[in-house]
C-alpha cells in the first residue's frame, strides 16, 4: 500500500501566528508532524506542512498527498516548471511568493512518484480535520499531542468524503462547490455559508459558485492568473 499523506496549513490574521500539521500514514505506523512560525501566511503554512511531511519520507515509497490547498496542488503541479524557466518570475515580471519553499519543495518531490489529491475543506475528511487540528493548536500555541505508533492503534479514518457525480447533478445551475480567494489564497468550500464567512467584508476578495468539477478548476485558473 501507498504511503498516504494529509497536511493544512493555518495562520491568524494572514500574515500572523500560524501552524501547520500533517499525517504520514504507512502500512504499519502512523505519525503526526505539526509546527509554527510566530509571523507567516496560510499559503506558507500550507507548503510548510506537505514540505515537512515529504522529507520525513523515504525516497522510493509511492506517495499520495491530500490537501485542501489549490495554491499547493497548482503551484506544484502547473505553474513551478513556468517559473523556473522565467527564473522564478511570475508572467507579471514579479518575484514569485514564497520562492524559498517552492524550491525546498522541488528539492523534496525529486526522486518520488506522487499523487496529487485536492480535496474540499472542512467537509468531514477525518485527515483533513485532524491536521486542520494541529494546524490551528500550534498557531494558537496550544498544540494537541501528536501521536507516533502503530497504524492500527492510530483511530482516525483514511477515508475521503464523497464528491458528488457531476453527470448526477439535477439542475445545471445546481452548486458543485464555491471558490474564493482572500489575499492571494484560493480555498474551496462545500457551502455558501462557509464561502461567505471567509469572504464576507474583506476588500478585495473574489468568490464564485461552480457547477461541476470542471467549472471549479476553470474558476481556480482565473483567480490564479
Amino acid at each position: 500500500m501507498d504511503t498516504i499523506i494529509f497536511s493544512d496549513g493555518a495562520a491568524r490574521g494572514n500574515p500572523g501566528p500560524g501552524g501547520w500539521g500533517a499525517i504520514i500514514l504507512t502500512p504499519d505506523t502512523a505519525i503526526e508532524l505539526g509546527g509554527r512560525e510566530t509571523h507567516t501566511t496560510n499559503n506558507r503554512m500550507e507548503l510548510l506542512a506537505v514540505i515537512s511531511a515529504l522529507e520525513s519520507v523515504r525516497s522510493h515509497e509511492e506517495i499520495t498527498i491530500h490537501t485542501d490547498s489549490a495554491y499547493v496542488i497548482n503551484g506544484i503541479t502547473r505553474w513551478v516548471k513556468g517559473w523556473q524557466k522565467n527564473k522564478w518570475k511570475t508572467s507579471k515580471k514579479e518575484e514569485v511568493l514564497n520562492k524559498d519553499l517552492w524550491q525546498r519543495l522541488l528539492k523534496t518531490t525529486k526522486h518520488k512518484i506522487i499523487h496529487w489529491k485536492l480535496i474540499k475543506g472542512h467537509s468531514g475528511t477525518p485527515g483533513n480535520e485532524r491536521c486542520d487540528v494541529i494546524a490551528t493548536g500550534f498557531a494558537d500555541q496550544n498544540p494537541p499531542v501528536l501521536y507516533n505508533g502503530s497504524r492500527s492503534r492510530y483511530g482516525i479514518s483514511i477515508s475521503i468524503s464523497a464528491i458528488p457525480n457531476s453527470k448526477k447533478a439535477k439542475p445545471k445551475t445546481r452548486a458543485y462547490s464555491y471558490v474564493s480567494m482572500v489575499n492571494g489564497e484560493i480555498k474551496i468550500h462545500k457551502t455558501w455559508d462557509e464561502c461567505k464567512a471567509r469572504v464576507h467584508g474583506v476588500s478585495g476578495a473574489r468568490y464564485k459558485k461552480s457547477v461541476s468539477p470542471a467549472n471549479e478548476e476553470e474558476i481556480i485558473r482565473e483567480f490564479s492568473e
